[in-house]
């Protein structure tokens, strides 16, 4: 990893994972000018762009959203029909609990935790499990990727290997089970994982993840935006740390409830909701212009089935979403498929891109 890469920096106060926890727990603009921009070298379309860059060629700008719990009916309803307008592809990082109707929580047994216990939610009644499932079945077939969001969404766990090794057992146990109940994703092609608040040893992670048949991980924090890079031969996507302008530029990660902490120190405060989703898509964009302009690094937004203050960082997001995806250069997709197309380019392009300074807004 490049020593531009914060690894070991933990964004998350207990304050604030305390507070994320309590409000999961309580349910399952104007744009700035245009700066000039050099001619692109290539335009890059959902038809030609999984192929190896031409000599000289820049890559395209990929955008990858993506979206933690992954349990709301009414968030998968909203994001489906807008990605099917936008053309866009997102990851969910799925919470295992979240396939476990409230009366099979005793199937699942964190580390050092009694079976049933869990910092968020169960799935509810066994109907809205169904809903669920039919959710999840959707989105497959939209060609949505669904990760691992583990289980029992503990922060800071100092878990070892084996007990990671449980913690993705038992996920992939409840997506098999949910198959008895016609969920359709096969477990094979769950392929990477955020951790729960992003907190780790990604040395134990990274081993039972392994041992799992796993690829990527993006849980890592990066001073800006950079390319993903492998360790311990997982591929990282780091969250980009950079500048919001919100905030006085503070540095920010660009996951939701950090944004919330930086904007008024996590106070769901439904009031700020227009507000807070002004500030977020001008973050957004703002990195997004420097990325395109800079290295084009794939550039990540971190978001939840949550409605945290009125929903304004879901607003956001989906904003976004529409107004980006459509753009020439631009394709929002999966982790899986940014891979499929850095396996595909020479491993000299690779280094010269990581070699780029991190785009920073």
């Amino acid at each position: 990893m490049g020593a531009r890469r914060a690894r070991d920096w933990r964004p998350i106060t207990l304050a604030t994972a305390l507070i994320a926890t309590f409000v999961i727990l309580l349910g399952i603009g104007m744009r700035k000018p245009e700066e000039a921009r050099p001619a692109p070298v290539a335009t890059a379309t959902p038809q030609d762009w999984m192929r190896k860059l031409a000599p000289g060629e820049r890559p395209p700008q990929f955008v990858l959203f993506s979206f933690d719990g992954a349990g709301s009916h009414d968030q998968w309803q909203r994001l489906l029909d807008l990605a099917g307008r936008s053309n866009a592809r997102f990851t969910a990082f799925l919470s295992g609990v979240y396939l476990l109707a409230d009366d099979q929580r005793k199937q699942y047994t964190a580390p050092g935790r009694a079976a049933g216990q869990s910092s968020i939610s169960f799935g509810g009644s066994p109907d809205e499990v169904r809903t669920r499932i039919a959710d999840l079945n959707t989105a497959v077939q939209r060609g949505i990727e669904i990760g691992t969001h583990y289980n029992g969404h503990y922060c800071s766990p100092r878990w070892t290997t084996q007990q990671w090794q449980s913690e993705l057992r038992q996920f992939f146990q409840f997506v098999d089970q949910a198959g008895v109940q016609g969920l359709k994703i096969d477990s094979t092609a769950v392929k990477g994982g955020r951790l729960p608040c992003l907190e780790g040893k990604f040395d134990a992670v990274f081993d039972a993840m392994k041992s799992r048949g796993l690829t990527y991980d993006s849980s890592q924090v990066s001073d800006g935006v950079l390319w993903p890079a492998k360790e311990k031969d997982i591929w990282e996507f780091a969250l980009p740390m950079v500048r919001m302008p919100a905030v006085n530029n503070k540095k920010v990660t660009m996951v939701d409830y950090q944004i919330w902490e930086a904007l008024n120190r996590s106070k769901d405060d439904k009031s700020k909701r227009d507000e807070f989703a002004r500030a977020t898509l001008e973050l957004y964009r703002a990195a997004y212009d420097a990325t395109l302009r800079g290295n084009r690094a794939p550039l990540l937004i971190g978001n939840h089935f949550l409605d945290w203050a009125g929903g304004g960082f879901g607003v956001a997001a989906e904003q976004f979403m529409g107004e980006v995806c459509g753009k020439p250069e631009t394709v929002c997709t999966t982790f899986s498929d940014v891979i499929r197309w850095l396996e595909l380019q020479d491993p000299a392009v690779l280094e010269q891109l990581r070699s780029l300074p991190a785009a920073q807004t």
